[in-house]
């Protein structure tokens, strides 16, 4: 399994809005697609702007070439792309260590 990990910093104000965006591209768009395996969503408490994404992929290449090359990547950006500050910060990991 791999876990992506998104650092998305959003414009200020835009929180409410946001957060029901990225709600609706997860259950519409993210969750449909080959290899979703689940994700999990935090919001910053010192930077609320700031929202940490982790997906977890079936492997790499779910994420990296059949969402990221597909239609649904432009669906998923059409829906949370506008609040976006900047371009998120993603990088992929493999798990170490898991507690129960």
């Amino acid at each position: 399994m791999i876990l992506e990990l998104a650092d998305i910093r959003i414009q200020p104000g835009q929180q409410a809005a946001f957060d029901e965006a990225i709600q609706r591209g997860l259950a519409t768009v993210i969750s449909q697609s080959r290899g979703y395996r689940g994700h999990k969503v935090n919001k910053g408490v010192e930077s609320p702007e700031r929202y940490i994404l982790m997906i977890f992929w079936e492997t790499l290449e779910d994420h990296t070439v059949h969402f990221r090359q597909s239609p649904a990547f432009t669906a998923w950006r059409a829906i949370v792309g506008p609040f976006f500050a900047q371009p998120p910060q993603v990088e992929h990991f493999t798990l170490l260590s898991k507690s129960n």
